[in-house]
């Protein structure tokens, strides 16, 4: 060993190479290779004698001369050269041993450089490259070392060509060996030179941190004979071994990076690349360029090895494409390599039918989606239907393993929801795009609902199973990515709904397929575009592309339809030009229907198709290539017209662009004729004697304006369409499968159409036909003449709304066809996923329909209304729908009303499966009697393990089952329920003890988690399941009403404002069950009602709130509505419980206390009534304070309620109760000690002055306790029993007096409005005499003698309240004395007496405190209260002036004469009198109302004469003087006291004193005139007292005159005459005179009074009546006696001094 270290010297390079060169010399054949044992041996000896030496640039090893280094590396490549392995090993190893140390240091551009003049650095690694085709294996492997280390080496730099001839040489070991291994350590060389490479690349620098290539961690091999654990090992110690040197020598010499780094300053990148990245560059384009190498003409196209060297070469840009990073993307010209050569060669290989081609292409393709979409929009667009779609989308057809591969592309990308949203965003979202998201959700939900039934394809069962299997998977996985997504981008924290069991499931399925995961750049989107973040944008860009595509759809149907359609939406140009633009360039649109319209005759499509011809540039051309091209945009219509037009303008524009091709257009038009009937003869089967050439050349003879085209132009024409059929682009697809229709129409969608339609080879069913290939080869062409599109990206979650709405219904189908038609775990599991996932999507994003759609269609898959028909995948649907309520609780909404409606019947199946009886069993419902056939069964005995509740009727119809949709079983279902079952039901109910009772009641507990949407959503949803329960006719229960109680108990310490809206529903929920007619339902839910406000009351309400009392009102409401007597007891025992155990809690809640008892007040049931009174007597007795604690409106609400108990028919007791609580109430208020002291101290402390000052003004805050009561009490008094109206009077005017003292004034004038007023304004209604008619006048009279004595109370007890409190009320004295009048003019005596006493008693107590104007209204008030009834004698003198008296001679003795209609006449004759003992009345009555007033008046002068001014006394002369006035009026209506005697006659009454009337009121005018003259009283200055004494007597006299019969000589005798006729009336007129006797003696002694200038003054007057009277008869002397006296004492002196 110790020899062999000495061999070479003591240079670096010596050292390493010397025993290599020894071990050559003893492996050499002297003779055959004598040459080159001799260089051997001298460059040994060269190397003992050398050192190493300072730095020369110039030479290739470190350490040594540049001669000194050619010469050692000499021998090396002769023993390269040699081709014999014995020294060409050692060669190798002392190569690898100077690459690995650094010590070879060169710069190789070009290995296949030769010769001398060659570097040796570059013709030693030509060498190397150059052992591989010796076909030895260990020459293969130190070859392959070498080349590694050679790559490896930062010191030597290898240029394009040269990496590339590496590639080639490593390419040919792994393709020309036939060990394994060596194939592996190839695979793995090639992989670690490229990671080198682009690493540096990426780097932009040689020396960077290189990583050995695990083959452990690379994908598999598509050549699955490398895979062996064995063979992995060995190459994997290889390249460790060809990675890592034994030691670096470190010599002090720099590295030489000839040209490295140039990219570092900006400027080197804005001219171009550096080296290194040049040298990636190139070798990229190689390495696209050895995959798309193909057979040559000759050779086996199926050629192993060349299959062999594809797939090699795309797994190698399958390595590299993964491993790129961010440079890739951010520099133009990698990325342009990647479109120019890549996309080329996946375009290429596509063509292929070999499936590990197909693979790489899918990997590869699926790299540049996760990695490079941004900058390859455009070719993402063109190859993801080519790769995906065309295979994905074949149902019938399809090959097993490339639909598989196809299925985990789709798998993979759905778990990336980036990538899914930009794929939406920038393809479905873009007008120019295809529609992909759309067509992989599509295409996966035709995959998911398998091969149609009756349809002919090559897939077995399983396979399809498989399909199905793969496809609901990707579709769970798509979903669930985007909810990831979502939840992130919102910060929705912890949403996994996927359970452990799931997750083991889906493990489990995934190792089974050989899943593999995808590492994606996080700098994937640094230079991308995201200004679309804007939802709006986005929002508009999809609304204009369905709205295109929706004129797109209705041009394939009627195109003049669909281009007006896209016209007047603004979505093409209304000129020809841009219809023709549209027409040519928009993908999508049907070439027939193009065709027909552009042969429209009518003005604008015809506009438009000459715009479309003119527009074709066909100069140049031949004639044949110019109809081709022309005819490639659409199809010639079948009417002659319309194409005779269009050929028309093609022969004038081919013309006019080859103007010397025919003599005119016509030759042109007719030539084309021709052509399109040759294609058509040529290539049409149905065509059996098909054209020859001859046939066609003299077809066209003569055309060209007579003469010949020549025959060769005519043949060669011929030949090209023979040969060529003239086709359409679109002829080049097949028209869309049947089942795509087919699935559409079923989920509903509009697909898009396909931007490429696929025509598949049977035989190369997983090869894309060469016609598609040149398809999207146009396509390229046709991109690369415009500008990139710009690339989206969106962190918008709105994005996800559009997204669902194109998915969500296959994505519906799919999940429920698997979940309906499959009852594998996994293939259940992943559609509940699914389920799941789009649930909380659609709710989240606020999708009302769509999230129903979900969760009803979930719901109804568990089955619940069915259990006997259940499996375990029902139950698995029943945790999912538990899962759902609890992790998108917040967001389901309406939707509750589904999840709760399963967990109800969920909880009936639990019971049943406990055998507990069911919640009707507590009902009161008659069930019929159970099946016969199911008591006799003789398996009912096993049945008994349940107890006896399956013999129930209500169980028999569950396990009889029904729809979802049913609420409950019908009452009257009929049908047999069969042993199986039963069966069957009860070990479905075993399956249910997977999930137990906690996790339902978990939901209900959860909600307090809820937010406030959410709760009252879920409590609304819970109270419409509850009423479903509740009013099933056969089988009632009470689960969710319990559970009801149960969420307003955990949510009642909720805000308020959410709580309010909660009891909204739940108010409303517990009226309407409380109103069931199911009465035991109706207690249960009354008696729930009452746990919740116990529950509630618990919680202390502060001031000024209104919640209890809504809390409590569904009590009002149930207790109004309620039919039922028990219902409403039972309700007025729940607030009287709750009152009684919780009042010192009850606050605002008294309101709907107070109303339950008012109700109960004027209930028909008498216990009802007593209970009620019962509990409202203890409240006001012992709680009084807690009534007006915070509210004073409760106040009112409980004297309302008293004052209802008084109106009770039951007991007058408790009527009378009722009022002394009134007068209790109105004690305590008087007591203080209520709201109103809080406010006095609130009020002081606010204005900061003492409470002292403030009483005054806070006195007035009485109103709010006070005035109810008494309005109450004064509502009372019109109440129709006399005991509750007197006794109402008299606590009204007790309190009153009592308390009056702490009234304000004010508050005394709320008091008189409010509650004294209302008592007297029946009254004064009644009194108005203009108000009463002889039609209810018997009433009004009976009323009014029934309320005498009520009236005489109510108007002493004003009169004594205003004495005793005037100088608070002074103010209403008006008032009280119009009241006071009211009684007065009152048409019945005992109110005008009533009023008398009242006025006199008023005035007496407080005369001698009024003032001047206020006895002045007080008057006034008398005065007008006469002249308000003086009417009354009009309206008496009307009614008699209508009634017919019957003669009283008439009535008896003639009556037999009309004895045959006696009752007619008696009829008449009792209304007639009816309606004159009704005037009679009235009229005395008027009589005793104007005598009452001139009483009042006389007594008021006699008492308070002293304070009577002149014009007090004006109103007293008024009054007297009107009355009278009034009184001779009635007196001289003789027709009517006639009828009125002769009616009186008949009816045996007095008559009516009309005489003593007129007497009576002129008597007393007199005499007050007389007073005023005796005692000078003060009168108006205008007003002459003894004149009005003279007047007066003078009308006194002739009243009297006119009844002694004294007229004058002019008509005396035939008055005489007439009187002596009459006989009987001679004695009623001396009573008369009789009667006025005092009147004329009145009048004479007040002419006495007179003085004498006044007697002399007005004798004139006064004589004349005094001789009258003398010459009349008299019926006593006592008028004789006065005239007597005055002629004696007054005349007699007049007389004498004359």
């Amino acid at each position: 060993m110790s020899s062999s270290v000495t061999l070479g010297g003591s240079s670096s390079a010596g050292r390493v190479i010397g025993p290599y060169l020894d071990r050559i010399i003893k492996n050499a054949a002297w003779r055959k290779h004598s040459a080159l044992v001799a260089s051997c041996k001298s460059t040994l000896d060269l190397l003992e004698s050398v050192v190493d030496s300072p730095i020369d640039p110039a030479s290739p090893l470190a350490g040594l001369s540049a001669a000194n280094a050619d010469a050692a590396l000499r021998p090396l490549i002769l023993s390269l050269d040699a081709a014999s392995p014995k020294v060409a090993e050692p060669a190798l190893n002392a190569a690898h041993r100077l690459f690995s140390l650094s010590l070879l240091r060169a710069e190789i551009d070009d290995v296949s450089a030769s010769g001398d003049t060659a570097p040796v650095a570059t013709r030693l690694l030509g060498s190397i490259c150059a052992c591989g085709v010796l076909g030895d294996d260990t020459l293969d492997l130190a070859m392959l070392r070498v080349l590694v280390a050679a790559v490896r080496s930062p010191a030597v730099v290898l240029r394009g060509e040269c990496l590339v001839q590496i590639l080639k040489s490593c390419y040919n070991v792994y393709l020309g060996s036939q060990n394994a291994g060596n194939q592996l350590c190839a695979w793995a060389a090639l992989v670690q030179i490229l990671m080198i490479v682009f690493t540096r690349v990426e780097a932009d620098a040689m020396e960077v941190e290189l990583k050995t290539v695990s083959i452990m961690d690379t994908p598999d091999l598509a050549d699955r004979s490398l895979s062996d654990s064995n063979l992995v090992h060995v190459a994997q110690n290889f390249i460790n071994e060809a990675m890592v040197g034994s030691e670096i020598v470190d010599l002090g010499v720099k590295v030489r990076e000839s040209g490295v780094g140039e990219s570092d300053d900006a400027e080197g990148e804005a001219v171009g690349l550096s080296k290194t990245r040049e040298d990636g560059f190139l070798l990229f384009k190689n390495l696209c360029k050895f995959s798309m190498k193909f057979a040559a003409p000759g050779e086996n196209p199926d050629d192993p090895l060349l299959l062999r060297g594809k797939v090699l070469s795309l797994e190698l840009l399958k390595i590299v494409i993964n491993n790129a990073g961010s440079f890739w993307l951010t520099n133009e010209r990698f990325l342009g390599a990647i479109k120019q050569y890549l996309c080329l060669s996946l375009l290429k290989n596509s063509a292929l039918s070999a499936m590990s081609i197909f693979q790489l292409l899918c990997s590869i393709f699926m790299a540049l989606l996760m990695k490079f979409r941004s900058g390859l929009k455009g070719e993402i667009g063109i190859f993801f239907p080519m790769l995906v779609l065309r295979v994905l989308e074949n149902v019938l057809q399809p090959s097993f393993l490339q639909k598989m591969t196809v299925l985990n592309l789709v798998e993979r990308m759905s778990q990336d929801a980036q990538l899914i949203i930009d794929i939406f965003v920038n393809y479905d979202c873009d007008v120019d795009a295809p529609n992909l998201f759309e067509r992989i959700v599509s295409g996966l939900v035709k995959t998911a609902l398998g091969v149609p039934a009756g349809s002919t394809t090559t897939l077995s069962p399983a396979q399809d199973g498989t399909f199905r299997t793969e496809s609901v998977k990707c579709l769970a996985s798509t979903i669930k990515s985007m909810g990831a997504w979502m939840d992130q981008q919102l910060r929705i924290v912890d949403f996994s709904p996927v359970s452990s069991d799931f997750d083991h499931a889906i493990e489990n399925h995934n190792a089974l397929n050989g899943e593999e995961g995808t590492t994606v750049d996080d700098d994937l989107h640094t230079d991308v575009n995201s200004g679309l973040s804007d939802t709006a944008t986005l929002e508009q860009r999809l609304a204009y592309k369905i709205e295109f595509q929706k004129g797109i759809s209705l041009f394939n149907r009627k195109p003049s339809k669909g281009i007006e359609f896209l016209i007047d939406t603004k979505k093409i140009g209304g000129s020809p030009e841009e219809v023709t633009s549209f027409l040519k360039t928009t993908i999508g649109l049907n070439a027939t229907m193009i065709g027909d319209f552009l042969g429209e005759r009518d003005e604008f499509p015809l506009k438009v198709m000459h715009a479309y011809v003119d527009s074709m540039n066909f100069e140049g051309m031949k004639f044949g290539e110019a109809i081709r091209f022309f005819l490639s945009g659409f199809r010639l219509p079948g009417e002659a017209q319309k194409i005779d037009r269009i050929m028309e303008k093609f022969a004038e524009r081919y013309c006019k662009c080859n103007p010397d091709t025919f003599a005119s257009a016509d030759t042109a038009y007719v030539l084309a004729y021709s052509v399109i009937l040759l294609n058509t003869d040529a290539h049409n089967n149905m065509v059996k004697d098909k054209m020859s050439k001859s046939g066609f050349i003299r077809n066209n003879r003569g055309i060209d304006d007579g003469k010949d085209l020549p025959e060769d132009y005519l043949g060669s024409l011929y030949d090209q369409i023979v040969k060529h059929e003239i086709k359409m682009n679109s002829d080049t697809s097949a028209p869309q499968n049947k089942q795509a229709i087919s699935i559409n129409k079923l989920l509903g969608l509009d697909n898009i159409l396909n931007l490429v339609n696929w025509k598949q080879n049977d035989e190369k069913a997983l090869g894309a036909s060469d016609t598609l290939i040149r398809h999207i080869q146009e396509q390229f062409k046709a991109k690369s003449g415009r500008s990139e599109s710009v690339f989206y990206s969106v962190a918008d979650t709105a994005i996800l709304r559009f997204m669902m709405e194109v998915c969500w219904a296959p994505m519906l189908a799919a999940f429920s066809v698997t979940l309906d038609q499959s009852d594998g775990k996994f293939d259940t599991t992943q559609s509940l996923l699914g389920f799941r996932y789009a649930v909380h999507v659609t709710s989240v994003m606020c999708m009302h329909t769509q999230r129903d759609a979900f969760v009803t269609s979930i719901a109804k898959f568990t089955y619940l209304h069915c259990a006997a028909d259940m499996k375990q995948k029902n139950v698995d649907a029943v945790k999912a729908i538990l899962s759902i309520a609890i992790e998108d609780g917040n967001y389901l909404q309406e939707a509750w009303e589904h999840v709760l409606t399963c967990l109800s019947r969920f909880e009936q199946l639990l019971l049943l499966g406990e055998g507990a009886p069911t919640d009707a069993a507590f009902f009161s419902v008659s069930f019929p009697e159970p099946d016969d056939r199911f008591q006799k069964s003789p398996r009912a005995a096993n049945l008994k393990k349940k107890g006896n509740t399956l013999q129930n009727p209500a169980v028999i119809a569950v396990v009889r089952g029904g729809s979802y949709d049913s609420a409950s079983v019908a009452p009257n279902v009929s049908g047999i329920v069969s042993m199986e079952q039963i069966n069957n039901f009860i070990s479905n109910l075993h399956l249910l003890d997977q999930i137990g009772s906690f996790e339902l009641n978990h939901i209900f507990a959860h909600s307090q988690r809820l937010n406030g949407d959410a709760i009252v959503a879920f409590v609304h949803a819970l109270c419409k399941v509850s009423m479903a329960e509740l009013q099933s006719p056969r089988d009632p229960r009470i689960f969710s009403l319990t559970k009801i109680v149960e969420i307003a108990h955990y949510n009642m310490n909720r805000i308020r404002l959410i709580w309010s809206r909660i009891w909204n529903v739940l108010s409303d929920f517990f009226v309407s069950v409380g109103l069931s007619e199911n009465l035991s339902v109706a207690f249960f839910v009354m008696d729930s009602l009452r746990q919740l406000a116990m529950k509630f009351l618990e919680r202390e309400e502060l001031a000024n709130y209104n919640f209890q009392n809504e809390f409590l009102k569904p009590f009002v409401v149930v207790m109004q509505k309620s039919t039922s007597s028990e219902i409403r007891e039972l309700i007025v025992r729940c607030i009287s419980q709750m009152v009684l155990s919780r009042v010192g809690n009850v606050k605002s809640g008294w309101k709907s206390v107070f109303m339950v008892f008012t109700i109960a007040a004027a209930d028909e049931r008498k216990n009802i009534v007593l209970l009620a009174f019962g509990t409202m007597e203890k409240v006001v007795r012992d709680y009084f304070p807690y009534i007006t604690e915070t509210e004073t409106t409760t106040f009112t609400d409980c004297v309302k309620c008293l004052i209802t108990f008084t109106n009770s028919k039951f007991n007058s007791d408790a009527s009378l109760n009722a009022i002394a609580f009134l007068r209790f109430c109105a004690v305590k208020l008087a007591e203080g000690g209520l709201v109103c002291y809080d406010k006095n101290t609130e009020c002081g402390h606010a204005n900061g002055v003492a409470p002292e000052e403030n009483i005054s003004s806070c006195k007035d805050d009485f109103v709010y306790f006070w005035i109810p009561l008494l309005a109450g009490l004064s509502k009372l008094t019109s109440d129709p029993r006399p005991t509750i109206q007197k006794g109402a009077l008299e606590v009204l005017f007790d309190i009153l007096k009592d308390h009056g003292h702490l009234f304000s004034s004010t508050f005394w004038i709320n008091i008189f409005k409010s509650a004294i007023y209302p008592i007297f304004s029946k009254k004064r209604r009644i009194y108005d005499a203009q108000h009463v008619s002889a039609d209810n006048s018997s009433e009004q009279l009976e009323e009014e003698y029934s309320n005498s004595e009520t009236d005489a109370v109510a108007a002493g007890c004003l009169v004594d309240l205003f004495v005793q409190f005037f100088d608070d009320v002074r103010s209403q004295l008006v008032h009280v004395v119009e009241i006071l009048s009211s009684y007065i003019r009152s048409p019945f005596r005992q109110s005008a007496s009533t009023g008398v006493t009242a006025l006199l008693r008023l005035t007496e107590h407080l005369g001698s405190n009024f003032s001047e104007l206020e006895w002045r209204d007080i008057l006034f008030a008398l005065n007008s209260a006469a002249i308000s009834s003086f009417p009354v004698f009009t309206q008496v003198v009307d009614t008699m002036s209508v009634v017919e008296i019957p003669d009283e001679t008439l009535t008896y003795s003639d009556g037999g004469e009309y004895s045959d209609h006696e009752p007619v006449i008696d009829d008449e004759e009792d209304a007639n009198m009816e309606k004159a003992s009704y005037a009679i009345v009235r009229l005395k009555g008027h009589i005793a109302v104007l005598l009452s007033i001139v009483e009042i008046h006389r007594k008021l002068f006699e008492v308070h004469q002293k304070v009577f001014s002149a014009a007090h006394i004006s109103l007293f002369l008024d009054a007297f003087s009107s009355i009278a006035s009034h009184s001779t009026m009635v007196v001289s209506e003789t027709f009517l006291l006639e009828r009125l005697e002769r009616a009186c006659s008949l009816i045996e009454i007095p008559d009516p004193p009309v005489v003593p009337f007129e007497n009576e009121c002129h008597q007393s005018y007199l005499k007050f005139l007389q007073c005023l003259l005796v005692n000078n009283t003060p009168v108006p200055e205008d007003t002459s007292i003894e004149s009005l004494i003279v007047s007066e007597c003078e009308k006194m006299i002739q009243m009297y005159l006119h009844c002694a019969g004294y007229t004058s000589a002019k008509h005396g005798t035939e008055n005489c005459l007439k009187v002596h006729l009459v006989l009987p009336l001679v004695s009623a007129k001396k009573e008369e005179l009789s009667a006025r006797t005092s009147v004329a003696v009145s009048a004479i002694r007040a002419f006495q009074t007179l003085d004498s200038h006044t007697f002399r003054q007005n004798l004139s007057r006064i004589f004349p009546l005094l001789v009258n009277l003398i010459r009349c008869e008299h019926s006593s002397r006592e008028v004789q006696q006065v005239l007597c006296d005055i002629f004696q004492s007054s005349i007699g002196p007049i007389v004498s001094s004359l």
